[in-house]
């Protein structure tokens, strides 16, 4: 399988601290990943690492194989959509497109217009006068239409309404489809990645946490449900990634490796929520507590 993205030991330090450390992934390519953690936790600076714009004080970053920040080559197959979408306020989305064209040999002005034809945003009004919404499309538009093998996308729908949300993830798979672009979205609202993506990047206290296919990380966790004072199943379980109790009763969310067949335990199904809350829950938080500030609502 071909990887769009690989980290080895990655790490970047400001100071004495460290926005990233120890970052080992691979993604690969076709797949649409989402990039989960609380603010603070280096997913920006992955980011950034990614597309050139940092350099790392440890390890490695690879895009296709290369360093992104020596290869204008690499470059020119990444689209990125950074943090409240930046965009020339005064400029039109047509004098954006033109600005686009000059800057990229690939750039398809004619698919950005379409983009934003086909939902009604208007290209000669200043995108410093549209909705937020409107100007994550622009931005969004503008990103593909470098025609991108891989779209790298920090947080871009954040600000907006669920509608507008929503309007622009639909946009985005509906464009993934055509093109069989990577997708790496980094996001706060978990209901929107339950419904959009296959792959799951999660990162916590500046390391990566949890790395895989949503479907298969589903598949190797289950929630069990048992007595208060039971001891958790002897086989079966390979790590217990999170404990709640009650009076009565004890739930773990562990992962697995094989089947569990003590009777004093009830087996449940995990959902992405369940998952990323129970990897980034911190040793300290008491049971039933979450981040403060994460969205799990659409």
């Amino acid at each position: 399988m071909d990887v769009v993205l690989e980290t080895d030991q990655l790490g970047k330090r400001y100071g004495r601290a460290w926005a990233l450390r120890d970052c080992s992934l691979r993604l690969p390519a076709g797949r649409f990943a989402a990039l989960v953690g609380p603010n603070g936790a280096g997913k920006s600076t992955l980011l950034h690492m990614a597309v050139g714009l940092l350099r790392p004080d440890a390890g490695t970053v690879r895009v296709f194989g290369q360093a992104p920040y020596d290869s204008t080559a690499v470059l020119a197959e990444i689209g990125f959509v950074a943090q409240d979408t930046p965009l020339y306020r005064d400029f039109t989305a047509d004098e954006l497109f033109t600005t686009g064209a000059k800057l990229n040999r690939r750039f398809d002005t004619a698919l950005a217009r379409d983009r934003l034809g086909q939902i009604g945003i208007p290209r000669d009004k200043p995108v410093g006068k549209l909705s937020g919404g409107q100007r994550a499309q622009v931005a969004l538009a503008l990103a593909m239409a470098k025609r991108p093998r891989l779209l790298l996308l920090d947080e871009p729908v954040a600000s907006i309404d669920p509608l507008a949300r929503r309007e622009f993830l639909h946009a985005l798979t509906g464009v993934v489809a055509e093109t069989g672009t990577t997708v790496l979205l980094s996001s706060h609202i978990l209901a929107d990645l339950e419904r959009t993506c296959d792959f799951l990047i999660v990162v916590h206290a500046s390391q990566t946490k949890l790395v895989g296919g949503v479907d298969e990380l589903r598949g190797e966790h289950r929630q069990l449900i048992g007595p208060r004072h039971a001891s958790p199943p002897a086989a079966g379980i390979a790590q217990v990634v999170r404990t709640s109790h009650t009076d009565r009763s004890t739930t773990l969310l562990v992962r697995t490796n094989g089947p569990i067949h003590d009777r004093a335990w009830q087996s449940h199904e995990v959902t992405l929520e369940d998952l990323i809350l129970a990897y980034l829950a911190d040793d300290d938080l008491g049971a039933g507590r979450t981040h403060v500030g994460w969205g799990v609502s659409a």
